[in-house]
């Protein structure tokens, strides 16, 4: 069990971040296809990062005990992309609830009574 233990915590973290966007309707449940463009675009973009930095030696796999130890490409564990996914869709649903609360709080400024 050990060696699933990170893409356990993602994809439970995954998760979670998915029932707040259904809870407050702040990305896939607001607009599923502009959603699903930005996810796999953003996904895209990480992959490609993650490629530049491994050809550079830059980024290394390492050895971790808690994770599977499955390699998709040299150096490209398979938590990696689960990793990648979970960052743009929790970095869209950050946006999307700081933008919703900033535009309600601008909203009930102009309308209070002065």
């Amino acid at each position: 069990m050990t060696g699933a233990l990170y893409l356990t915590f993602l994809l439970v973290s995954l998760g979670c971040m998915l029932l707040l966007d259904r809870r407050f309707r702040l990305f896939f449940w607001r607009d599923p296809l502009a959603a699903t463009i930005v996810t796999i675009a953003g996904l895209a973009f990480f992959l490609a990062w993650d490629a530049v930095g491994i050809s550079a030696g830059i980024f290394l796999r390492g050895d971790a005990a808690i994770a599977t130890g499955i390699v998709l490409a040299p150096e490209m564990p398979l938590e990696e992309p689960v990793f990648l996914l979970f960052l743009t869709v929790c970095t869209m649903i950050v946006y999307s609830g700081t933008v919703r609360m900033l535009s309600t709080a601008r909203r009930r400024r102009t309308e209070q009574p002065s």
